[in-house]
């Protein structure tokens, strides 16, 4: 998915935690995918006060969302440099392609993971066909810097390791949970999971001790005591233990995890990076060519699909790359 604003911010991230910090909770912000009729969507990450989750550097839910007799979700192609996309659905089904050829059908349970690495572009949207309700996530991975040139690639996985208790149940979308392994490639100690909770049921996670961990709340919850409201992000920090979460009725969250991301980043529109001339660089470069066939350039093109988005103008002062949690 992009962040299609006309004006983004400079999302300042990365840097080292000095010390365990307190639980926060972080409430989501609106976004339109697009013009004045898009479907909006809840941004947890990047937040005000905390940037990051581990690698884990953009978080963004949509739905459940009645689509019937609607076009649904119609994301243009657009670009990719030094992260990863993950596209997790509960309802509903997303059409992806790539510049490298790609095009997949993502439904839930399903994990649609593509490397950007040192460029690629691609598109999603619904399919014709497309069911009625629509209803998923899509989050970023940062690339570490000497991984963040990396040829770009492609993964779908069907067959994601589930963990079946009396509580409920945990699919492993990226990295290890509960004794089971995602197949997925990622780049730096990570985490993601899918937890559905049944009706009554307090569910108690054990998590890796040198990762700090936050939960998305599908449904209203109580994580660790604390109520979360639907759309919500809890940051639980970094130590070892069980993250516990209680729903009152069934209940769905993200649990998202990784070793604190040290390095400093840059994340402005689309693209990871760590200086201003590198995503100036990284823009220019797509509106040179813009995904065309006869000068495909960096970013290659997305066949089949709409014409691609205009990156937005640089900001007139030069982007900075800061420390992941804002400074009080």
């Amino acid at each position: 998915m992009s962040n299609v604003e006309n004006d983004p911010d400079e999302l300042r991230c990365g840097g080292v935690i000095t010390a365990a910090p307190e639980p926060e909770l972080l409430r989501p912000r609106e976004v339109p995918l697009g013009g004045p009729r898009a479907m909006l969507v809840g941004r947890t990450l990047p937040n005000r006060d905390r940037r990051m989750v581990g690698a884990w550097c953009f978080a963004d839910f949509y739905g459940p969302a009645d689509i019937s007799g609607q076009a649904g979700m119609q994301v243009p192609p657009h670009p990719h440099t030094g992260l990863q996309t993950v596209s997790w659905l509960f309802d509903g089904q997303v059409l992806h392609r790539d510049s490298l050829g790609n095009s997949q059908l993502v439904e839930p349970g399903q994990l649609n993971l593509m490397t950007a690495g040192r460029g690629i572009s691609h598109s999603e949207e619904s399919p014709a066909d497309h069911s009625a309700i629509l209803h998923g996530v899509q989050l970023w991975v940062a690339l570490p810097a000497q991984e963040r040139g990396v040829d770009p690639h492609f993964e779908h996985h069907v067959d994601l390791p589930v963990i079946t208790t009396p509580e409920g149940s945990v699919m492993v979308l990226i990295g290890s949970l509960l004794g089971a392994t995602s197949p997925a490639k990622a780049y730096t100690p990570l985490v993601g999971a899918e937890l559905t909770i049944n009706s009554g049921a307090t569910m108690r996670i054990p998590v890796e001790q040198d990762f700090e961990h936050a939960v998305l709340a599908l449904s209203d919850l109580a994580v660790d005591g604390r109520e979360v409201r639907t759309g919500d992000m809890l940051y639980v920090g970094q130590g070892g233990g069980d993250v516990t979460i209680e729903a009152a009725g069934p209940g769905r969250a993200m649990l998202l995890g990784g070793v604190p991301f040290e390095e400093e980043i840059v994340m402005w529109w689309n693209f990871v990076g760590r200086t201003h001339d590198e995503v100036a660089r990284a823009r220019s470069e797509w509106e040179h060519g813009r995904g065309t066939p006869d000068e495909p350039g960096r970013f290659g093109v997305v066949h089949g699909d709409a014409a691609a988005l205009a990156a937005p103008e640089m900001p007139h002062v030069a982007l900075r790359a800061r420390g992941r949690v804002r400074r009080t």
